[in-house]
């Protein structure tokens, strides 16, 4: 395989990665419910992309660090929305 067609398959693998958590994103911040959502699971997938981002700045690898970084940011807000639904129900 040609370096080209590594580049081009390595962007667009990290674009649907990202690309898939951008709609639960959007829908969780505008219906304000993480109801179904399991904490364990973006707490797990966070720690996740943190080693694949640690991993791509070992390999030096631009589409890793850059699709993770965005990607953990969409599961951060995420994790962010369900541990303050958490906080909020354990005080009523």
């Amino acid at each position: 395989m040609n370096v080209f067609l590594g580049e081009i398959i390595g962007y667009l693998s990290g674009a649907c990665t990202m690309l898939a958590f951008l709609p639960q994103t959007i829908k969780s911040i505008t219906t304000k419910n993480v109801s179904g959502l399991s904490m364990y699971m973006y707490i797990i997938y966070c720690i996740g992309l943190v080693f694949w981002i640690l991993y791509g700045v070992y390999l030096h690898s631009f589409q890793i660090i850059l699709f993770n970084s965005i990607t953990l940011i969409f599961n951060v807000i995420i994790l962010y929305m369900i541990i303050e639904s958490i906080l909020k129900s354990k005080k009523k």
